[in-house]
């Protein structure tokens, strides 16, 4: 059984995302990593963003370009530009652009609230 692989999203379109969420950057898993020839991929994200009025946990990603494939994110250093899908009642809606890297765990040692600010 393949094991998820853990990925970072970074929003760049549209320019407003960052400041309508807590940051430019998702994070999530997918399993969709394991087939090679996937066009798509989809991956749970670990919190939610908000983009117009709805909230959404998952997201769909594509290449960017024309002929290349998402597996290279496996190689990419910085980044794979993606377009970047979110669940429409009439399926997936590409509305944002973007940079998918690998990411690395989840920190558990981190405080679930904000930082003490003192």
């Amino acid at each position: 059984m393949a094991q998820p692989v853990r990925l970072r999203v970074h929003v760049s379109e549209p320019f407003d995302f960052e400041r309508q969420n807590d940051g430019a950057d998702l994070f999530g898993t997918t399993l969709d990593s394991a087939e090679p020839d996937a066009d798509e991929w989809v991956i749970d994200l670990d919190g939610w963003f908000r983009l117009g009025d709805g909230d959404y946990d998952v997201v769909l990603v594509a290449p960017r370009y024309v002929g290349e494939q998402l597996s290279r994110v496996f190689d990419s250093i910085l980044g794979f530009p993606v377009r970047i899908a979110h669940r429409v009642p009439d399926g997936w809606r590409f509305a944002m652009t973007g940079m998918l890297s690998l990411a690395p765990p989840p920190d558990e040692s981190a405080p679930d609230g904000p930082a003490d600010q003192n």
